[in-house]
């Protein structure tokens, strides 16, 4: 699942063969911007993103992408080239929360 805004570069569709592209729970193009992979933002972004997240239409969105999963792994695609700083880390993150949640 590609968890940016905007299409990688270079790459073509057949290329990165992905089940979705989930762009409306990819980080605010504002919040993008803002952080700007600055490793030094790296703590307030991720508080940033997981209030964005924590709307309730992306709450949906996220259990929906969850369902289509139906428990299988769920390969989060991004096009940053720090693998350490990016917004799929925190996805995953909110991603495990939920599915915890939902085997309550």
């Amino acid at each position: 699942v590609l968890v940016d805004r905007l299409w990688p570069r270079g790459r073509s569709k057949e290329r990165l063969a992905l089940d979705q592209w989930a762009r409306d729970i990819a980080p605010s193009a504002a919040l993008c911007e803002w952080f700007g992979h600055k490793p030094e933002r790296w703590e307030v972004f991720q508080q940033r993103y997981r209030h964005e997240l924590d709307a309730e239409e992306l709450r949906g969105r996220m259990r929906s992408l969850l369902a289509d999963a139906k428990g299988q792994p769920i390969t989060l695609v991004y096009g940053a080239k720090d693998e350490e700083h990016n917004q799929a880390i925190v996805l995953r993150d909110v991603l495990a929360h939920f599915a915890a949640e939902s085997n309550r």
